[in-house]
């Protein structure tokens, strides 16, 4: 097909979507007011720009979610142009398996992109290809504004994903779908010196004990978020001053939770609750909020319907312009490899219930992870309050030595799941509907390949650690064990009690370090990454 042709196609395409998207609902409490006198032009070249911006390894922590000590202007502006999602979520609680899902629309069990840092990667299955090459295919631009992809699928690489590195690359007038990260919310945090957070305007979830050391590395962490929100409003800026705006439909999302502890990683809310924003001008009514229970690969169907691109392969997410949302009874997740730590967890969620299934309940929450132990202050002080028997029941039990099978919240009375209630009687009936759910998604939706005996390690380590560190086992076995297909020993705790005071010892200067001062990050003994040798065992 000739590009003359190509773009009467696409021209018809898009009078058939614009039509369309006038008579739909925008998702939210309030209804879509459209402009009668919006034209909808027939021109290929005159459909909506995407931009989709992402930042790394954040919950809802934003003033405009109503989030202590912040402030974050520029994004709060943003909803009040748009639609805020309250109750947003990711598939998967880390970066690579969660951005796996949003460059396809799917769940990442279900493509083969479920252990985070896969090794031997495959192409997609099943006729799935990248949202960026739909919209290639479709006359749009497509641009990576920044350098990470991160998929644990092929291809992979920038240049592969995407045309080009800016939407000043492309042709005048095509429209354009631009990604960018931002990645300053990624752990190590840089202070704000225009605007630091005093100790005392922060607010601590129950589950961490709040001491100063914990409260400094949060206030450090929402600092890190007011620099990122200055860079989201420079972006934003650019839109207006390139007179933009008007045309183009604004994501802004997390990647996953935040990076503490019991967050990134896990599937509690913390390490899978988003924040969401939409703005398109003339098409969502301003000053939304919305609360049905959404997740990160819908922006993927929502997207491919506003530019009036169809789904090659039906989606996993759905748009969110549709009844399907509003429908939604239940929102899934799932975790396995994440590094040489292995573990396995899926979850369900309806608007007032958890459940979490461990796969893997016979191995600690916090099992060595190299890149926790060398990159979380926090861990350091947990184990240590935890090893003196300082902390409350409900922060001990996220450092006990292995999980329940199953855990499950109600989560209109305790919202910070911390109250396992799987084993009460009086919700046997919720426990069964949502096992019974959780099993059909297993089974129907992402073809869920559970865990085997090689990934569980079943008699590969010694029953007990040699060493007082495991980090110090691992380093010193790297060229005897097969880290990448057995995962690290589950052996806990990994340090001793004083190993773990001497670790807190070097994270201090560097957390509670003043706002213009310049402090290295310390580095954690027996954490270093291991230099890739033939494995013989």
């Amino acid at each position: 097909m000739n590009r003359v042709s190509l773009r009467v196609l696409l021209a018809c395409v898009s009078v058939a979507a614009g039509l369309a998207l006038a008579s739909i609902s925008t998702p939210g409490r309030a209804e879509t007011t459209t402009s009668a006198d919006t034209e909808i032009r027939s021109h290929a070249f005159d459909r909506p720009n995407i931009l989709w911006i992402t930042i790394e390894d954040w919950s809802p922590d934003l003033s405009c979610y109503g989030t202590k000590g912040i402030q974050t202007p520029h994004v709060d502006k943003l909803a009040a142009e748009g639609v805020r999602y309250d109750r947003a979520f990711t598939t998967s609680p880390v970066c690579s398996t969660s951005r796996s899902a949003m460059m396809t629309g799917f769940h990442q069990n279900f493509i083969g992109a479920h252990q985070h840092r896969t090794t031997n990667k495959q192409p997609l299955p099943y006729g799935i290809r990248p949202v960026p090459h739909l919209f290639a295919d479709a006359g749009y631009f497509t641009c990576l504004m920044s350098r990470k992809t991160d998929v644990n699928f092929l291809p992979d690489k920038k240049e592969e994903l995407f045309q080009g590195n800016d939407w000043s690359e492309r042709e005048a007038d095509q429209p354009f779908f631009a990604r960018i990260t931002f990645g300053g919310t990624h752990r190590a945090w840089n202070r704000d010196p225009v605007r630091p957070i005093a100790l005392e305007d922060v607010e601590l979830p129950p589950y961490y004990p709040d001491t100063p050391f914990i409260r400094r590395d949060w206030a450090n962490g929402l600092e890190q978020m007011q620099l990122v929100d200055r860079e989201v409003g420079e972006l934003l800026k650019r839109l207006d001053d390139e007179g933009l705006s008007d045309n183009t439909l604004v994501f802004f999302i997390g990647d996953h939770g935040r990076c503490h502890i019991r967050g990134k990683q896990f599937l509690y809310d913390e390490g899978t609750r988003i924040p969401m924003i939409m703005r398109w001008p003339g098409k969502v009514q301003p000053g939304q909020v919305n609360d049905d229970l959404v997740m990160s690969i819908d922006i993927c169907a929502t997207i491919l319907e506003a530019a009036g691109i169809p789904e090659p392969v039906s989606l996993h997410g759905k748009s969110l312009f549709s009844d399907d949302i509003k429908q939604r009874q239940y929102v899934f997740a799932a975790r396995d490899k994440m590094d040489a730590a292995h573990d396995a967890m899926r979850s369900i969620r309806s608007d007032r219930y958890k459940l979490i299934l461990n796969l893997m309940p016979e191995r600690a929450y916090c099992q060595f992870s190299r890149y926790k132990e060398e990159c979380y202050p926090p861990l350091a002080e947990l184990n240590v309050l935890n090893l003196e028997g300082k902390l409350t029941a409900e922060q001990a039990a996220f450092m006990a030595p292995n999980k329940p099978a199953i855990e499950m919240f109600d989560l209109r009375h305790d919202p910070h799941e911390l109250h396992n209630l799987a084993d009460d009687p009086k919700l046997a009936k919720v426990k069964s509907e949502l096992l019974t759910e959780l099993e059909k998604w297993r089974r129907d939706v992402i073809k869920d390949q559970g865990v085997s005996d090689e990934f569980r390690a079943v008699g590969i380590f010694p029953k007990t650690c040699p060493t007082s560190t495991v980090g110090q086992w691992v380093q010193e076995n790297g060229d005897v064990y097969d880290f990448e297909k057995n995962g690290y020993p589950a052996w806990y705790p990994t340090r001793t009690l004083e190993e773990w005071r001497a670790v807190k010892a070097l994270w201090e200067p560097y957390v509670f370090r003043d706002p213009d001062n310049k402090v290295a990050r310390p580095s954690v003994p027996y954490t270093k990454k291991l230099s890739k040798k033939k494995n013989t065992k």
